[in-house]
């Protein structure tokens, strides 16, 4: 087979936002990209916005028969070239008040935003080992500290930073980076189903739900709903995947953010600040209704 790219890269999660851009920017580099879908209006779209080296596969990532399946694809494909590349970018945000979120949700939030992340990438270990190429895992600035009412999602990206430590030490024999991206708000990141999913989880409360949280959590939601607006685009996510792809050295994290010098301040701040201070500053922030 002759190389006619600059590798090849496995993006997880790229129907839409971050995933997406990621993988057309990828493609548009000049690396041969597979690009996980769970929907054949998906793959058709990424067809159709991309050249013949970007090839769209299907995989769950918490169906382990789905990433076998679709690691042997690759493997196929790319012959003894290995990946330079595997973005693990699919995840999804549990919301409400804990108290009041079922275990089962609790853990199909685990299940995907960790546990179908490490499946995926003890799969396409050996593929990376073969080219020593790296790995990048999306995080998010919820991982270095949480918030009310998302915390499913805070712990899960708290659980990956744990995961993402200790691979990179695990793996540096190999030389084989390990790499967390950590953005804020990101644009594309469908405000309009996280208001879909307050409508119905709002729903579903009982009454004394309501009468507890009901005030507090729609203040909150409508608030992340807004930054989410207003967040970056999910292609200045993208040109950091690229740049932790493409440096001789990168760096172990990239934390990114619309206003990026008021997102350093806080996570310096952080560090410092006790935390009965950091939580007045939330409480305050909610008596805003």
């Amino acid at each position: 087979m002759t190389q006619k790219h600059k590798g090849a890269i496995v993006v997880t999660g790229a129907s839409t936002g971050v995933g997406r851009a990621a993988a057309l920017m990828l493609d548009k580099k000049g690396y041969q990209v597979f690009a996980s879908v769970r929907k054949e209006k998906d793959a058709e779209s990424l067809k159709s916005d991309s050249s013949e080296n970007l090839t769209p596969i299907f995989m769950d990532i918490t169906k382990a028969e789905e990433i076998k399946s679709a690691a042997d694809i690759v493997s196929k494909s790319i012959y003894n070239e290995g990946l330079v590349g595997l973005v693990n970018n699919a995840g999804l945000l549990v919301d409400g008040p804990l108290e009041f979120i079922s275990i089962d949700e609790l853990r199909w939030q685990f299940e995907v935003n960790v546990f179908g992340q490490i499946a995926v990438t003890q799969e396409f270990l050996p593929l990376i080992r073969k080219a020593k190429g790296r790995i990048i895992n999306i995080g998010s600035v919820g991982g270095v500290f949480s918030a009310p009412y998302i915390s499913p999602l805070c712990a899960s990206k708290f659980a990956l930073e744990a995961f993402n430590d200790a691979l990179r030490i695990e793996l540096h024999p190999w030389g084989i980076e390990v790499i967390l991206i950590e953005p804020g708000s990101i644009a594309s990141a469908a405000p309009d189903k996280v208001e879909e999913s307050f409508g119905r989880n709002f729903a579903n409360m009982s009454p004394d739900a309501k009468a507890m949280y009901g005030a507090t959590y729609k203040f909150f939601v409508e608030g992340l709903i807004q930054s989410n607006r207003e967040g970056m685009p999910p292609e200045q996510v993208a040109d950091a995947i690229i740049k932790a792809l493409e440096v001789r050295k990168p760096k172990t994290r990239y934390f990114l953010s619309k206003g990026q010098l008021d997102l350093m301040l806080e996570l310096i701040l952080r560090k410092f600040r006790p935390d009965r201070s950091s939580d007045a500053m939330i409480l305050k922030s909610l008596k805003g209704i």
